[in-house]
């Protein structure tokens, strides 16, 4: 009798197709979504063993941006999970939305509020609009997006929209959750990112809109912005 539930159990984990890696660090947190902004609902001990569903890309840790959903229904960052490779070792979760964004809390979790000044990791000014989208893309697409990329000059907002269609980077009128909002309007343009879309509505995430080098979120027509959607995929 213990032999044959033993063995209905061994057949049941063998046939499961979902494949268990250990945690390597201590104290590993399992997050609501793939990223260093969402909420944790586990935390997983060091040698713990997870079952992993799909992977997606996230906030990079240590240099690599992708993160595991468990079994649990959480993400973890793959960086702290053995599975013998950087890359991918399963299917692709599916998309979570938008431009290939990931959508997060929209909350002022902007590393630099209440020291602003000085430039900025990707070569802007802190607290200005466009280095929170910066630091928004970075954070939430696990991109290396700067100043430069793509060998552009992406320089102050109103150069954004020029940069991204010579980077081969889409630029319409159609809002996604997770790509930049953009206009050209007043002396040096304005981007935001797009945290959610309401029929012919946007609710965009920024910085020095409302007031000076602080953090806001406003919901707008649509028509008010270009739409940039540079992707994890770019």
């Amino acid at each position: 009798m213990k032999f044959a539930v033993f063995a209905a159990f061994f057949q049941a984990v063998a046939f499961s197709g979902v494949e268990a890696y250990p945690v390597t660090g201590n104290g590993v947190n399992c997050r609501t979504g793939p990223g260093t902004s969402f909420a944790v609902t586990k935390v997983y001990a060091k040698g713990t063993d997870v079952q992993i569903t799909c992977q997606t890309e996230g906030t990079s840790v240590n240099g690599n941006s992708i993160w595991d959903k468990t079994t649990d229904g959480c993400y973890v960052a793959d960086y702290y999970i053995k599975t013998g490779t950087n890359g991918y070792v399963t299917t692709k979760c599916p998309s979570s939305g938008g431009g290939g964004g990931i959508p997060g809390p929209a909350i002022d979790d902007y590393p630099y509020k209440g020291s602003c000044g000085g430039v900025d990791p990707w070569n802007y000014y802190k607290c200005q609009c466009t280095s929170f989208v910066a630091w928004r893309v970075n954070e939430r697409l696990g991109l290396q997006f700067h100043n430069r990329y793509k060998g552009q000059a992406w320089g102050n907002a109103n150069q954004w929209d020029d940069a991204a269609r010579a980077s081969g980077v889409a630029v319409d009128n159609t809002p996604k959750v997770g790509c930049i909002a953009q206009t050209n309007a007043g002396n040096y343009g304005h981007v935001a990112y797009v945290s959610a879309i309401s029929g012919s509505s946007v609710t965009v995430e920024e910085y020095n809109y409302g007031g000076v080098e602080k953090y806001g979120k406003r919901t707008v027509p649509q028509n008010s912005f270009n739409y940039i959607h540079i992707t994890n995929k770019v």
